[in-house]
């Protein structure tokens, strides 16, 4: 079995806690357990009224395979019910570097049924899946049989700064802690924001989130502890502040809503700039034109190779030469929109990445991607399929040059060169 990514950069955070450039990626593709329909991500085809349609579950499961085959994700997140077909069905991870994981409970503010009011109401604790079925797609796991299941899983609590909803909450996270540590079962551990608006205090937002994980977790021993966060990115101050509380309790940052490219990218920079070590996407790269390009970009950028800025440029020269109409101009693809960060889409939990107390977010200076008129990418129709459909795992390990030494005009050419080698341009 393949030594898995995972493990190989949590060993090394761990062993220099203040230094290294490890960051670990996530897919979070464990949406049929949230947006239910919508889950796997809108189809080019569209019902008779012209609303566009969704696409299938089996298409959802089919570009989870190609991204793992790809390998650059460390961990791919999913539903017990798609880590079964995925884990124990069809052996996915047996000889993959990405780890298998699945979310674990699935709180009711994360219920996104078309009609329905619950992300609105306060969050309330609820677990679908049992470890076991997780582990092993059964009841009860044979004892010392091994499994074929993620022995790693989500698991997700809402703060709603009510003394009474908080310590149900926590009493659920409790059970659950001393399950996991008799099953020999991991998790990483989700703190949203309050999803009722008006809760708290704005201006305080950061630093309740940052109080209620050190409160939740300063009487678990290690045995216990989460492998890692998962939470919204409320800026440097708040993430320097945890990170430096103790280096040991390693960070995550949730994408929350698609919106542009260089959000997405800019998030994923910020972040790292001020000390997390973890970046889980789901609808950032499920929304993507093309996610196993994305995903590329990201990796890029999460191991210091290029800037966000100089990766969107450079995404949209690989659309362009996959002939694939981007959902924005590089111009519109290149700015910072507020990200709303919790599934129902509320306003509770807003966050600009970048905004470092003091200063302005500096505007990047534009560069076109490709030798054609930036106005030739803009979209005017849905993104296309998927075309590059298994070429990730073709790609054959190539000579990386010092990026360092590189302008920014020939880290964009380099990766345009790249993907034209991959495509046989």
């Amino acid at each position: 079995m393949a030594i898995k990514t995972l493990e190989e950069r949590l060993a090394r955070i761990h062993a220099n806690p203040h230094g290294g450039n490890d960051y670990i990626l996530a897919d979070a593709k464990d949406a049929d357990m949230a947006l239910s329909i919508g889950a796997p991500g809108r189809s080019p085809e569209r019902w008779p009224d012209g609303e566009m349609k969704h696409k299938t579950l089996a298409e959802f499961r089919e570009q989870i395979t190609e991204i793992v085959h790809q390998g650059l994700v460390d961990i791919m997140l999913m539903s017990a019910s798609t880590a079964e077909v995925l884990c124990m069905e069809k052996r996915l991870f047996e000889n993959s570097k990405v780890t298998p994981a699945a979310r674990a409970n699935d709180t009711t503010d994360i219920h996104i049924v078309r009609g329905s009011r619950y992300p609105g109401q306060p969050s309330l604790p609820f677990r679908t899946a049992t470890l076991d079925h997780i582990m092993c797609g059964k009841a009860e796991c044979e004892p010392g049989v091994k499994h074929l299941g993620p022995d790693l899983g989500l698991y997700s609590i809402t703060f709603a700064n009510d003394s009474e909803r908080d310590r149900i909450a926590l009493e659920e996270y409790k059970q659950f802690r001393i399950e996991a540590e008799i099953k020999g079962f991991r998790h990483f551990l989700e703190v949203f924001d309050p999803n009722v608006a008006g809760m708290v205090d704005p201006a305080q937002l950061g630093g309740f989130v940052n109080d209620c994980i050190v409160r939740a977790l300063g009487g678990v021993t290690s045995r216990g502890r989460p492998v890692f966060l998962k939470i919204v990115y409320h800026g440097a101050r708040a993430m320097e502040e945890l990170v430096r509380y103790d280096p040991h309790l390693v960070v995550g940052i949730l994408g929350g809503s698609a919106g542009t490219t260089y959000d997405a990218f800019k998030l994923l920079s910020e972040s790292k700039k001020y000390g997390a070590r973890v970046a889980l996407f789901g609808r950032k790269i499920n929304n993507a034109e093309n996610q196993l390009a994305f995903i590329r970009f990201l990796r890029l950028i999460a191991d210091g190779e290029i800037t966000a800025e100089e990766a969107v440029k450079a995404y949209h020269g690989v659309l362009d030469k996959l002939n694939i109409k981007p959902q924005r101009s590089l111009r519109e693809d290149m700015e910072i929109t507020t990200g709303i960060m919790n599934y129902g889409g509320g306003p509770a939990m807003v966050t600009v990445p970048g905004n470092v107390p003091g200063k302005s977010p500096a505007k990047p200076t534009l560069v076109a991607a490709s030798s054609k008129p930036v106005a030739s990418a803009v979209a005017k129709s849905a993104p296309k399929p998927e075309t590059l459909s298994g070429v990730a795992k073709h790609i054959v390990p190539e000579a990386t040059p010092d990026f360092s030494k590189m302008t920014s005009a020939e880290k964009v050419a380099w990766q345009k060169a790249r993907w034209d080698r991959i495509l046989g341009k």
